[in-house]
């Protein structure tokens, strides 16, 4: 008789077999553990998805606020170190031998505590997820907003708030699939929908042509204008590269063994990502800012206005994959909730539960959606807040607490050089996309 191969999944299931038949019940029915059958493709789209959404459409008016010099470098460091951090919580999501972080707080308390490592990471990642769904609902309701004027210019106009509310009526329905595997498909779309408005976004800007009269200097005449625009931008630039905040629970979604890690396959997802990534991030921004200059809108799919059918169609690609990212977002949110309800709370994990926690959550962020559409200010603001700690540097931090590389060596610099240039992210963009959204809160009005 042959032995069974130990898995990493076996291993925590005899884990649980000790534990009661609740704890059994509650680990089968929450979003990220119920399933482990995921594939290494199914890593590729869900990273596109959860990366290439609203950021990329605001490149080319970050890439406005930059300049061609800093904007370029930026746009290329930010690629480079992000993938680096991606590498590292790949590689650290099975670190100890038989078990597995399959949340980013489970490795935050590895590193930090079972305290501190909570309060560390998860009020970050609840702002980032929240903050992504908060935008999305946004940039859902701007697009619809675009396909139905461009398709019907004669008609009479719509508010802002009743688009969103149209996209946030497909997440009371699709917020019910229990989880990550079962919006596989919806990913998928998503992500080909992600590629295919880049595509749109820069190919329809070639075809318009350099716009007459271009120019390439800062919009803003003042100093401190020029200084906090910079500052906004590069949240913008931050918030582009958001999709570390779910990796690992992407990752807990694929089967491990000893001999064949979930880091492997997940890995070679992640590659293809972020290779469709700079297919889709490097082209708009620089062919955009090429061609509109600092007249460049900050959803560039608005400064598109012809031939309207295709830029109605990009628009109607845009709100089908930020249908899909929300979801992908959602998903550690929804998990995170219920875990403290049936656990904290002692609810039982019931359909009934999740149904009320999933609409309560969509309505949320929809009520601020429609409160605070401040595009650009919200990509700034949140782009440097959360993203660049849970981004840029925090993944460095636990890699130093853990492996504690020589001091001087390749790995320790590496990791120092994205600490200090993700703090300074932090602060700056976090200044400019604070400073934007008065800006902009001085001439708006509510539920306009």
């Amino acid at each position: 008789m042959g032995t069974e191969t130990p898995t990493f999944d076996n291993f925590h299931n005899e884990i649980i077999e000790g534990q009661s038949e609740r704890e059994r019940q509650i680990n089968e029915w929450l979003p990220v553990t119920s399933k482990r059958n995921a594939k290494w493709w199914y890593s590729t789209f869900h990273n596109v998805t959860a990366m290439v959404g609203a950021g990329v459409l605001g490149l080319p008016y970050a890439m406005s606020e930059l300049g061609w010099g800093p904007g370029v470098t930026v746009l290329i460091l930010s690629w480079i170190i992000t993938l680096y951090t991606l590498w590292q919580m790949v590689e650290m999501h099975e670190m100890v031998p038989g078990k597995r972080f399959d949340r980013y707080h489970e490795l935050g308390q590895e590193v930090f505590g079972e305290k501190l490592g909570l309060y560390i990471v998860v009020p970050q990642q609840l702002v980032v997820e929240i903050g992504v769904n908060i935008v999305y609902m946004v940039t859902g309701g701007k697009s619809l907003k675009k396909f139905h004027d461009t398709v019907c210019s004669s008609c009479k106009r719509i508010k802002l708030t009743f688009f969103i509310m149209i996209f946030a009526s497909v997440h009371f329905v699709l917020s019910h699939l229990p989880n990550f595997n079962s919006i596989s498909g919806l990913s998928l779309a998503a992500a080909v929908m992600s590629f295919s408005y880049s595509t749109i976004a820069w190919a329809a800007s070639v075809h318009k042509g350099v716009q007459e009269n271009v120019q390439y200097g800062y919009v803003a005449k003042s100093t401190s204008g020029k200084v906090f625009n910079f500052f906004n931008a590069l949240g913008n630039v931050a918030f582009a590269y958001a999709g570390h905040n779910v990796v690992l629970e992407i990752q807990a979604t694929i089967p491990s063994t000893p001999d064949k890690p979930s880091k492997v396959p997940m890995w070679r997802g992640v590659v293809v990502a972020y290779v469709v990534v700079a297919l889709c991030y490097f082209p708009v921004a620089l062919i955009g800012y090429w061609i509109f200059g600092n007249g460049v809108n900050d959803d560039i799919l608005i400064s598109l206005e012809k031939p309207a059918w295709l830029i109605a169609m990009a628009n109607m690609f845009v709100v089908i994959h930020v249908i899909g990212s929300y979801q992908i977002y959602a998903m550690p949110v929804f998990d995170m909730i219920e875990t403290f309800m049936v656990r904290k709370l002692n609810f039982e994990p019931s359909t009934m539960l999740r149904f009320v926690v999933r609409n309560v959550y969509v309505a949320f962020t929809m009520f601020v959606a429609i409160t605070f559409p401040f595009f650009s200010g919200l990509l700034g603001f949140f782009g440097g807040f959360a993203f660049a700690p849970t981004t840029y540097f925090l993944p460095c931090i636990m890699w130093l607490a853990i492996y504690k590389p020589k001091r001087f060596s390749l790995s320790w610099c590496t990791n120092w050089i994205c600490i200090v240039l993700g703090v300074c992210l932090m602060v700056l963009s976090s200044i400019g996309g604070l400073r934007t959204i008065i800006v902009e809160a001085k001439t708006y009005k509510f539920y306009s």
